[in-house]
């Protein structure tokens, strides 16, 4: 089964590297706050860890997760997905040690062997959709997003060998924002749509509100990118009244899903839901953030924990909160699907280890949420007390502690559902 590499290793690997940037952050932070910042290259590493490592892993391994095979289970021409796996993971850890050792040509390199492996699984996924999606349309709304996240792949291997000055249009940004939001928002958008229904058991959206809420969340985002090459802060205020409508749309669309279920909700609807509410908040943020650009001096002094706390309500509260949404359905569903292949015998295990994704989900989605909530509370505080003012250190603990408690118990779930064996179970459930 190793050296087929099944796609929970792409899961639990991607998560991997999100709980690791994600303490790294946490030093960040407390470093800034404390008047000993840490060094540039440390935040690049947090940053590729978590988007290179960890999100873009998870996605690919969620799109395995939710394909049928090639091929039936134990064949000989069963997928082998171990050298992309290798591949994606040796290429993340070589751009780490490029950031850290100030070798930007190690990291073009690694970014080409990421680039590699991203392309075949993107190849995998697109096979294996062909014979299971519902349609055309969520074919090519998939293949819009893999064609942002190669997009942002070519401008980073074009900043790292310093083919084109960075400062030309804000080339970095458009970078970034192509893997965050082109690649990363579009297709957790596009797989919560899906997915939703699933968790909460009930009948999909209206799609007579989806496909135009999704085709504005396009629209959006490739207004948003010209207008970071553009260097135009008009039309990326254009672009975010667009994603906000269309994200608007998305929203109301899955709460009338949500609210037409008669399920009580889980850890993974609960994340999901939850993440819509990050999702608008942030464009609205990133509206006023290109306002207040506007004018010179800016209305608002806008300082590097203003920037950290606007980005992590799109990193922590979109984007971890999903994903530890989509964890919490996929990874129960797995484990039983591959533990127990008869699935009429199936269904005892599964609720068994959804019942145990499911505890404690108050604190796991809350200290996340409110956590997320306090790094805005946090760089508000700036524009009336000193950094190192009483109230700005106590409100960095107690973000410290609100996101460390949701990340260390969702890690304690994840190891304990690894370990639960279905014999186990048999008797538990009987």
């Amino acid at each position: 089964m190793l050296r087929h590499c099944p796609p929970i290793a792409f899961l639990l690997t991607g998560f991997s590297w999100l709980l690791l940037a994600s303490i790294l952050g946490l030093a960040i932070l407390i470093g800034l706050v404390h008047g000993t910042p840490l060094p540039p290259w440390v935040r690049q590493i947090h940053v590729h860890a978590a988007l290179v490592g960890g999100m873009t892993q998870m996605i690919l391994g969620g799109f395995l997760a939710m394909m049928p095979l090639s091929h039936p289970p134990g064949s000989a021409r069963q997928d082998s997905q171990l050298p992309a796996f290798l591949a994606l993971n040796t290429g993340t850890v070589a751009m780490l040690m490029g950031f850290w050792l100030h070798h930007y040509q190690v990291v073009g390199a690694a970014g080409v062997l990421v680039g590699v492996a991203c392309i075949r699984l993107a190849y995998v996924a697109w096979s294996r959709s062909s014979r299971n999606a519902p349609s055309n349309w969520n074919r090519w709304y998939y293949a819009v997003a893999f064609l942002a996240l190669f997009g942002g792949l070519v401008l980073g291997e074009t900043l790292a060998f310093g083919l084109m000055p960075e400062a030309y249009g804000h080339l970095r940004i458009a970078h970034i924002h192509l893997g965050l939001i082109g690649f990363a928002v579009v297709v957790i958008i596009g797989a919560i749509v899906i997915l939703l229904p699933t968790v909460l058991h009930t009948s999909g959206s209206n799609s007579t509100l989806e496909q135009p809420a999704l085709i504005l969340m396009l629209l959006g985002v490739a207004a948003l990118i010209g207008g970071f090459l553009n260097t135009s802060v008009t039309i990326q205020l254009v672009a975010g009244g667009v994603l906000f409508a269309g994200g608007a749309l998305y929203t109301v669309n899955l709460f009338r899903t949500w609210m037409g279920s008669a399920h009580n909700g889980n850890a993974a609807s609960d994340h999901l839901l939850i993440g819509l509410f990050f999702l608008l908040f942030t464009i609205v943020l990133g509206m006023l953030v290109g306002v207040n650009s506007l004018s010179s001096p800016p209305v608002m002094p806008f300082g590097t924990l203003h920037l950290i706390a606007y980005t992590h309500m799109a990193l922590l509260g979109f984007i971890l909160q999903t994903s530890m949404g989509v964890l919490s359905h996929l990874i129960p569903v797995t484990l039983a699907a591959s533990r127990v292949p008869n699935s009429k015998k199936r269904g005892p295990y599964l609720d068994w280890l959804t019942t145990i994704m499911d505890r404690w989900r108050t604190i796991q989605v809350g200290g996340l949420s409110l956590g997320t909530m306090g790094l805005g509370i946090l760089a508000s505080l700036t524009w009336n007390v000193p950094l190192g003012s009483m109230y700005i250190r106590t409100m960095t603990w107690a973000c410290f502690g609100l996101l460390l408690s949701s990340l260390i118990l969702f890690s304690v779930k994840l190891v304990l559902l690894l370990s639960l064996q279905p014999k186990e179970s048999s008797s538990s459930v009987t």
